[in-house]
């Protein structure tokens, strides 16, 4: 599996000839929009930062969107949406949390949320992570110490962050005491490689 990082939350994750994207940015958006192709498309937010679909389908081909709370199977890749809370770019919204299995390894993506009190029947669904994204640079999105401190309770194997400012890693980097992964434009990662990894965060370049 291949991890790269393609904005402020967007990523693209590839296994195989299979694409998926998290959060693309639109070409409405004042960020760099996204720009690759993806078999699926997964979207937290319906905000212009984080809802560029439009940016992942390529000629004929249109990418699955998959956009809200709920359980889903497409080409063979199993993917739960869980509904949490966002209060990125003012005003709460829904905020969908993706869990997905992808090579034996299971992927949480927090999306924009924006608080750690999210639902009991959320939380209990959040288990075994192997790979979590989860963003830290509060305005909206969790700040860099609620960030660190739900990260942790989820007990995954690798912490990834996103949508944040050099300010906002550092203080993330701080609490997880000062180690990272950093300096790397792509993750590839197989199951057996995340034996012996309790929390280790890894900083992906924008692509």
């Amino acid at each position: 599996m291949q991890i790269s990082r393609h904005g402020a939350q967007a990523f693209k994750v590839q296994f195989g000839e299979t694409v998926l994207a998290f959060d693309p940015v639109s070409k409405q958006s004042k960020l760099k929009p996204t720009n690759f192709g993806a078999d699926i498309t997964l979207i937290s937010l319906n905000h212009p930062d984080m809802n560029g679909s439009d940016q992942t389908s390529r000629g004929t081909k249109e990418t699955f969107v998959i956009n809200g709370p709920g359980e889903y199977e497409v080409q063979g890749v199993f993917i739960k949406g869980l509904p949490s809370a966002s209060n990125y770019d003012g005003g709460e919204k829904i905020n969908t949390i993706y869990t997905i299995n992808l090579e034996n390894m299971n992927l949480c993506f927090l999306g924009a949320l924006g608080k750690i009190d999210i639902p009991a029947e959320t939380k209990a669904a959040l288990e075994d992570i192997d790979i979590l994204f989860v963003p830290i640079g509060g305005e909206g999105v969790l700040d860099s110490k609620d960030a660190y401190k739900f990260a942790v309770s989820l007990e995954p194997h690798i912490i990834i962050p996103m949508n944040y400012n050099e300010v906002s890693l550092k203080a993330f980097l701080k609490d997880g005491g000062g180690e990272a992964v950093k300096g790397i434009e792509k993750l590839t990662i197989k199951k057996k490689e995340l034996e012996g990894k309790e929390g280790e965060i890894v900083v992906l370049d924008e692509q």
